[in-house]
C-alpha cells in the first residue's frame, strides 16, 4: 500500500496508543460503507492544501459514500445530547495523506438531519455539512438509508441505499482496512490545513449485499459519476468515538 508524494504511515486497524483529551464524543451506529475506485488525478484538486490523494496500490484512490446513525454527540466530556446529538448522516469522503505521512479522510459533504449540528459544524470547523431530510430503517438484517437535501447546495439532491448485512468478517482484507481504519480527518480551517484525530475500537465489520443504490451525492460533491457497482460494500454495527484537539496539517 503506497501513496504518491509523502511516505505514508502504515495502515493500522487499531487506534493510536497515545492518550487523547476528548473534545467531542459520539457513537457511529449501523454504518454502510460503499466505495468506488477513482483516479487520483480526478480528486487531487478537491483536497486541502498540503495533502495528496492516498492510494492503496500506488495508482488507485477511492471515493466513499458512508451512511449511518450519529448517536449522542457530547462536548468536552459532557454527556451526549439525546435529541440534537442523535441523527442520521451520510457523507461523501476522499482519502488523503499530508506532508508528514499522516493518513486521513477528507469530507466533501456531510448530510445530516438536524439543523443546529449542521450550523455548528459549518461554523466551528468549516466542515461541509448540509441539512437534509433523512431516515434509517431496519427490517431484520436489511437496512435502508434515505436522504433528500434541504440547505445549502443543490436542493433535492438525494440518496437511497438498501443493503443486507451478512456475516462478520474475521480478518478484513488490506483494502478493507485501508478504507475503514482512518484515525483523523483533514480539513481547511482559517486558510490552513488542520488535522483532527479520532480514536475508537477496531471496526467490527460485516460483509454486505447491496440491494439498491440510487444516489446523487457523489456528483453533488464535485466528483465524477461513479462507474459501475461499488468495489467494496461493508456494514458495521458501530463504535464509540472520541475526537481530540486539532493539529496543524503542515
Amino acid at each position: 500500500m503506497s501513496s504518491s508524494g509523502p511516505n505514508p504511515e502504515p495502515v493500522s486497524p487499531d487506534p493510536p496508543a497515545a492518550p487523547m483529551r476528548p473534545l467531542l464524543t459520539q457513537s457511529w451506529l449501523d454504518l454502510a460503507f460503499l466505495h468506488w475506485a477513482a483516479d487520483p488525478a480526478d480528486v487531487a484538486a478537491l483536497l486541502p492544501r498540503g495533502t495528496v490523494p492516498d492510494t492503496f496500490d500506488g495508482t488507485t484512490t477511492y471515493v466513499g459514500l458512508v451512511a449511518f446513525r450519529m448517536h449522542r454527540v457530547g462536548v468536552l466530556g459532557l454527556p451526549g445530547v439525546p435529541y440534537l446529538g442523535s441523527f442520521p448522516e451520510t457523507n461523501v469522503r476522499l482519502y488523503s495523506v499530508d506532508g508528514r505521512g499522516r493518513r486521513a479522510v477528507v469530507f466533501r459533504s456531510l448530510d445530516a438531519s438536524r439543523l443546529i449540528p449542521v450550523l455548528v459544524g459549518r461554523a466551528a470547523v468549516r466542515l461541509p455539512y448540509v441539512w437534509a431530510r433523512m431516515g434509517v430503517e431496519r427490517t431484520g438484517d436489511t437496512l435502508t438509508y434515505t436522504s433528500t437535501r434541504r440547505w445549502p447546495g443543490p436542493r433535492g439532491a438525494r440518496s437511497r441505499i438498501v443493503l443486507r448485512a451478512g456475516d462478520v468478517i474475521g480478518e478484513p482484507t488490506p483494502l478493507e482496512h485501508f478504507l475503514t481504519a482512518r484515525w483523523a480527518l483533514h480539513t481547511s480551517l482559517l486558510g490552513r490545513t488542520a488535522y483532527l484525530p479520532n480514536v475508537h475500537p477496531r471496526w467490527p465489520l460485516h460483509r454486505a449485499e447491496l440491494l439498491e443504490c440510487d444516489e446523487e451525492l457523489v456528483v453533488a460533491a464535485g466528483l465524477p459519476v461513479p462507474v459501475g457497482e461499488p468495489v467494496s460494500v461493508l456494514y458495521s454495527p458501530g463504535v464509540p468515538v472520541r475526537f481530540g484537539p486539532q493539529r496543524r496539517g503542515r
